[in-house]
């Protein structure tokens, strides 16, 4: 709600990002943020931003709040930016929370895959070298085993620090 007024009020004013960031004195990617609806601004800005497009700070944020005085006005704006900000939190969590999982099935593939290494035993290294098929995929075979048990730890290693830094320090 917030990011579409953003981008629509700032595009009814003829204004590029750049503009719009050169007049609040903020980086073009913050009102890149702003629009995609990965960030929002604080009070303040949210106050500088609604003066610049030439609309009220309420709607901006979607709708029109009738309060008598600006006690009030402030209350009902800090609150709906926190119910913005509370979203963006949960958002942000279940990427977070995707990516965990990604990476733990990456190491559980891992690991699977070092089992049937071990299990398989290089059962291919066995085969008739004299039959040109068998010679060709025992070698593909090989090198593939081979590439894998020295990359697949490195890999390994990296996954698991994924998962440890993607885990909320309480």
């Amino acid at each position: 709600m917030l990011s579409k007024n953003i981008r629509t009020l700032r595009n009814a004013k003829g204004l590029s990002q750049e503009e719009l960031a050169i007049k609040l004195n903020v980086v073009r990617q913050t009102i890149s943020k702003w629009e995609q609806d990965l960030s929002v601004p604080d009070a303040g800005m949210l106050i500088r931003l609604a003066e610049e497009l030439d609309t009220s700070v309420s709607a901006l944020l979607g709708d029109e709040i009738a309060v008598d005085n600006n006690s009030n006005d402030l209350k009902a704006l800090s609150e709906k930016l926190e119910v913005i900000n509370l979203q963006l939190a949960k958002r942000t969590e279940k990427k977070i929370e995707a990516i965990r999982y990604f990476l733990i099935g990456i190491c559980v593939l891992i690991v699977l895959v070092f089992i049937v290494i071990a299990l398989t035993s290089n059962e291919f290294m066995t085969w008739d070298d004299n039959d040109p098929e068998l010679a060709v995929a025992g070698t593909i075979l090989h090198g593939i085993s081979w590439l894998f048990v020295r990359i697949a730890p490195l890999m390994l290693i990296g996954t698991i620090t994924g998962i440890v830094l993607t885990y909320k320090r309480r």
